[in-house]
């Protein structure tokens, strides 16, 4: 089975479309985490189309994954545990920032910067050091 570049589009928006609903009605760190780790994979591994569409998607909505209130109360290591949540879903928007700013995936293509000349390079340090302090912040 063959599917047109119009159909496979509207199954990537489909699945982000779920994704995105599930992170915004679940109060379950766990629940949280596995659909962000989908979504992280999924950059990692997916056709480009699927990263372009969250990009897409993150700019028709305001912010794609939109967990900075993300907060589960059910138990003191559950309060702990959403914190970290929050810290990885801004690392996951800082990735797509920084690829829409810099127009290269820099955990697929770690040498990016190679060929870059110094101006070029200094254009893309603030993005690059942002992207830095979000994982960092991961720890």
């Amino acid at each position: 089975m063959h599917l047109n570049s119009g159909r496979a589009r509207a199954d990537v928006a489909y699945c982000i479309r779920a994704l995105a609903r599930r992170l915004s009605k679940t109060r379950n760190w766990a629940v949280a985490l596995k659909t962000l780790i989908v979504i992280h994979r999924a950059l990692r591994e997916v056709d480009p189309s699927f990263r372009d569409e969250l990009i897409s998607y993150g700019r028709s909505s305001g912010q794609m994954l939109h967990m900075s209130y993300f907060k589960d109360d059910s138990s003191p290591d559950a309060w702990d545990h959403s914190a970290w949540i929050r810290n990885y879903a801004l690392f996951l928007e800082e990735r797509l920032e920084s690829f829409r700013v810099l127009n290269y995936d820099v955990e697929l293509d770690p040498l990016g910067t190679r060929d870059v000349d110094t101006t070029g390079l200094l254009a893309q340090l603030p993005a690059l050091s942002q992207l830095l302090f979000r994982l960092i912040s991961c720890q």
